[in-house]
């Protein structure tokens, strides 16, 4: 915490110093040159609005001895990195194609400046203040001393240590800043990262990636191997919280892979390995770690492990020999998603070197790219950053008759996330841009200006981005700035022929609705072990009966000793079972459910099969005196459509009896949810068309019958009865009720029931049929002393009462009822609420019919009217 605290401190002190200096310098202000001249290899374009990008283009650097006697050095970078150019040459891909496309920040053109970081801070962090700033002398017009203008927002960086300092300096002027390879979890701190968004899922969905694949074969015993920086040591400490009792497994050791050449602790960790029963090695570490570990590896001839390689490494193609593959083969690693960006390998083709700038300045990147590619140097060389020999370079060579790595888009993975980075932030910009005045987030309802932009702006809309790519994912950034993950699961392959191959065999995902998610096609998995399948990893295997656990003190607890049961006890290997009353066998736990042979369940259910014939000898009669007046005075299509709702009322508790299945508890709900909205819909809407009759009758009234015809009933049924069709459904996708037993009730039994999976969903779908009761029941109390021959509102007003009634005493009883009462309770107020509406609504109509048919006339009806 305290290094935390002193290196913000310090950046802060640089940050100001630098600002200050560069603005209040005479020397500056004089001859536009910065204190310190300090060039940056870089690639640029103009354009009304400028983004800038962090990249790694070389491999190492070094810096020069530092005897502070003379102007210090800047550091010399080496060792040309392809891939990083490749990234690079993406986000001008991007930007090119936004530029093209109209209907994406039309009349607006993107301009790029992009930054080699060198793999070093100081350089990242210079690189990052002068684009934001405009400072940068390479970009500087001599003649007028004007720069470019500051850049709306960064894409970068490449690494989370820089990240972490870079976006601590960015976040206090609110600029905003989308990495596309930084994944440490500690960036998801909006409070000490306010402006800082990433195309990469975080280390922490990683963790929980890899630790869904060890429950997945059962691997409870794994070692753990860090880089020395905080991508490892994040990693760790969400490892060591989530990888418990409850996540079920234990880490058999973590060590830290060290920096630089360290033979003797390189040997001490390979040591351990080797001694270790962990046969699963987790290693949270970059490549370069992974270079020196591997050396000690085979120099000691360590076979026999399972790799899980985190995504940093987990497509080195370096360790992918003949050489390593006895050792790394079978090699399951986490990887950033692939993508597919068409028109990439045209783009890439059409790079040529600028001739017509000193290769320190202007697009020396791509002049370095150049030099590396086909083996020339430009005249003059470039002091300090490339040591290429041969021939001069004359501009003119062919890419498509050489081959590099540049060309290769086969596998874009960091490529597909620099590229949802730039189309974030276009989209953020188009949003800001297409924003109304007048009704603008920003104070007095105003909108952001071109002229006058500013980042924090773009950070506003940055948080609101919900596009889909060409590819067909969806990107958008959750509270923390981060985008819904996903990594692929890869298999590195050992090929009879003795060629590797890296191979998709999988995927983990977090969805909106459904949560995380594992995929693995075990079929396609190679397994680097003579057997040809998965290794066994546990501390100590399961006690066999007879015996039973016994803690290793000052172990892990998935390290015990089986020791013998104590007289007159066993052991069995499931839960399933208790001790009998004399203590000396075990016996199966009872089983309790709701259950068709249980008198409380032969009960329910004969009541609901009685109610569903009741509604069917109803529905006959109905039916059968459809043409009388009764059932035409009313409304006889929202009667039939009431009996039917009634029905699939009764018969959906039938889903509440009998043991818990997943399609049951699944079932249950959704289909009591939607048959009594149905059924509360036809009352709401029967109840509606008396108070449009009645109006109707009053002079000048005939235009509300307009509003309620047959087509306008239908319609307003069918709306609110999918409105809850859509609750039952995002409950369903979102956190599904699922069987579950149940042993905290009684020790010697089982009670199986169903989890409602979401509260939230549960109470939604029970306040939106209370809601539409509610409105029936007030709306028929207005209408209960209207002239109707048949008391049609009275008959709601009552029976929306009994169905209130029911529900309210529902809820207490429910919480309060344990195991299968509480099935039975919900059951009982479907019956119960369901014969009330049966009842009080259809009740008095069907005595008429039968037993009193002379008042199921015209002329009764009229004679009735005139009384009242």
């Amino acid at each position: 915490m305290w290094i935390f605290l002193v290196t913000n401190l310090l950046l802060l002190m640089f940050v100001c110093y630098y600002f200050s200096s560069a603005v209040s310098s005479p020397l500056y202000s004089s001859s536009c040159r910065l204190q310190r001249e300090f060039h940056l290899n870089g690639m640029h374009e103009a354009g009304d609005v400028v983004l800038g990008g962090l990249f790694r283009m070389h491999f190492f650097s070094t810096y020069p001895d530092l005897s502070f006697t003379s102007e210090p050095q800047q550091p010399t970078c080496y060792g040309f990195d392809v891939t990083g150019f490749r990234q690079a040459k993406t986000m001008a891909f991007a930007i090119d194609e936004i530029n093209r496309n109209s209907n994406l920040l039309p009349n607006v053109t993107l301009g790029y400046s992009l930054y080699d970081n060198c793999v070093q801070l100081e350089i990242a962090f210079h690189a990052s203040l002068s684009l934001v700033s405009g400072q940068e002398e390479q970009v500087v017009l001599r003649e007028t001393c004007v720069g470019n203008p500051p850049v709306l927002g960064i894409v970068g960086d490449s690494s989370s240590t820089r990240s972490i300092a870079i976006s601590t300096a960015l976040g206090l002027y609110r600029v905003p800043m989308v990495s596309y390879f930084a994944t440490c979890s500690c960036l998801s701190d909006r409070q000490k990262f306010p402006s800082f968004f990433r195309t990469i899922p975080s280390d922490a969905f990683q963790v929980r990636a890899m630790i869904q694949i060890l429950k997945h074969f059962g691997w409870t015993w794994t070692g753990l191997l860090i880089s020395d920086n905080d991508y490892g040591f994040h990693a760790a400490r969400i490892f060591q919280s989530d990888l418990g009792p409850s996540g079920g497994g234990c880490l058999a050791y973590t060590e830290i892979l060290p920096k630089g050449d360290n033979p003797a602790e390189l040997k001490r960790i390979v040591d351990m390995m080797k001694k270790s029963t962990a046969r699963v090695v987790i290693v949270f570490a970059q490549e370069r770690n992974m270079i020196d570990l591997m050396e000690e590896v085979v120099r000691q001839n360590v076979t026999g492990l399972q790799w899980i390689a985190s995504e940093a490494w987990t497509e080195t193609t370096v360790f992918q020999t003949p050489r390593l593959m006895p050792y790394l083969g079978g090699t399951l690693g986490i990887a950033i998603r692939r993508g597919e960006i068409p028109g990439l390998r045209d783009f890439l083709l059409q790079t040529h070197p600028d001739l017509h700038h000193n290769n320190s300045y202007g697009d020396s990147m791509v002049n370095q790219f150049w030099e590396y590619t086909f083996q020339c140097r430009f005249a003059p060389p470039p002091a300090g950053w490339v040591e290429a020999g041969g021939a001069l370079c004359t501009g003119q060579e062919d890419l498509e008759n050489v081959e590099t790595e540049a060309l290769d888009i086969s596998n874009l993975r960091p490529e597909y996330n620099v590229y949802k980075a730039v189309y974030a932030l276009a989209y953020a910009l188009d949003d800001m841009l297409r924003c109304e005045p007048g009704r603008g987030p920003f104070s007095g309802h105003s909108c952001g200006n071109l002229h006058k932009l500013e980042p924090w702006q773009i950070v506003y809309y940055l948080e609101k981005v919900n596009f889909t790519t060409s590819f067909g994912d969806q990107v958008l950034f959750d509270e923390n700035g981060d985008v819904l993950p996903i990594y692929d699961i890869l298999n590195w392959q050992w090929l009879p022929d003795g060629r590797t191959k890296v191979q998709t065999v999988g995927d983990v995902k977090k969805s909106a609705f459904k949560g995380e998610e594992l995929t693995l096609d075990e079929d396609k998995i190679f397994w680097n072990f003579e057997s040809k399948e998965p290794p066994w990893s546990v501390c100590s295997e399961s006690c066999p009966p007879g015996t039973r656990m016994a803690r290793k003190k000052g172990e892990p607890e998935c390290c015990f000793d089986c020791i013998p049961c104590s007289e007159g006890k066993i052991s069995n290997k499931t839960e399933d079972f208790w001790s009998s009353p004399q203590r000396d066998h075990c016996v199966p736990k009872k089983t309790e459910f709701l259950s068709y042979h249980d008198p409380l369940g032969i009960f329910l259910t004969a009541t609901s099969l009685l109610g569903t014939f009741i509604c069917a000898v109803v529905l006959g009669i109905f039916i059968y005196h459809r043409r009388t007046p009764i059932v035409r005075a009313n409304n006889s299509e929202l009667s039939f459509q009431l009996l039917l709702s009634l029905k699939l009322c009764f018969l959906c508790s039938l889903l509440f009896i009998g043991r818990p299945k997943p399609w049951t508890c699944q079932l249950r709900h959704a289909a009591f949810g939607i048959s009594f909205v149905l059924c509360v819909s036809c009352i709401l809407v029967k109840t509606m068309v008396v108070l449009a009759v009645f109006k109707a009758s009053k002079p000048g009234g005939e235009a509300s019958l307009k509003w309620f015809g047959v087509l306008q009933q239908r319609g307003t049924v069918l709306v609110l009865t999918s409105v809850q069709a859509v609750i039952c459904t995002a409950w369903l996708l979102s956190a599904s009720p699922m069987p579950h037993k149940n042993t905290k009730y009684h020790n010697d039994k089982i009670v199986y029931e169903c989890v409602v999976g979401s509260t939230i969903g549960f109470a939604v779908l029970l306040g939106y049929i209370g809601l539409l009761a509610i409105l029936s029941f007030l709306l028929a109390f207005l209408a209960r002393n209207l002239p109707d021959s048949f008391n049609e509102a009275k008959l709601i007003t009552f029976s929306m009462l009994i169905f209130c009634a029911v529900w309210v005493a529902f809820v207490p009883a429910y919480i309060s009822s344990p195991g299968k009462y509480a099935d039975a309770v919900e059951v009982f107020a479907i019956l119960a609420s369901s014969f009330g509406l049966l009842v009080a609504l259809f009740g008095p109509k069907c005595y008429i019919i039968l037993l009193r048919p002379e008042r199921n006339t015209k002329k009764a009806i009229m004679g009735r009217d005139a009384v009242s």
